[in-house]
């Protein structure tokens, strides 16, 4: 009833291209790092607003110890740093609530790739803003 296809097919499957794939752990990394890098973009942000010495100097060291493992994991290419605006107190809430949603992030792909430093680091940083900022210089 049907004549066979005697020539090739204009609409045969081209030659798959080769692609590049990361590892499991390599896309952990990826992930952890741009989550840590996001945390520190806010961590800045709210050491800008911060009202007192001891909480700007809780923050700063906390910025430092974030771009630090960022670093650590991107084989030592430290995150760049944009200025903080600073600019409206009643940004603080926002912020802050942004900061616990990033370090939250940060430590469940932390807890996925075993890293216990990232771990740790995003742990603290989620206890500091739990604190609401009452507390940050100790947390």
């Amino acid at each position: 009833m049907y004549e066979p296809i005697r020539t090739k097919s204009v609409h045969s499957m081209a030659a798959t291209p080769v692609v590049p794939h990361r590892s499991r752990e390599e896309e952990l990394d990826i992930r952890l790092a741009g989550q840590l890098t996001a945390l520190l973009t806010v961590t800045d942000e709210l050491r800008a607003l911060a009202t007192s010495k001891g909480e700007r100097a809780a923050l700063s060291d906390a910025a430092d110890r974030i771009a630090e493992e960022v670093a650590r994991l991107t084989g030592g290419h430290h995150p760049l740093r944009a200025e903080p605006t600073g600019g409206d107190p009643a940004r603080l809430p926002a912020l802050r609530q942004r900061a616990r949603t990033l370090a939250g992030n940060a430590l469940a792909v932390a807890t996925s790739r075993d890293d216990t430093a990232a771990i740790a680091l995003a742990g603290e940083r989620l206890a500091a803003h739990e604190a609401g900022g009452r507390d940050l210089a100790t947390a």
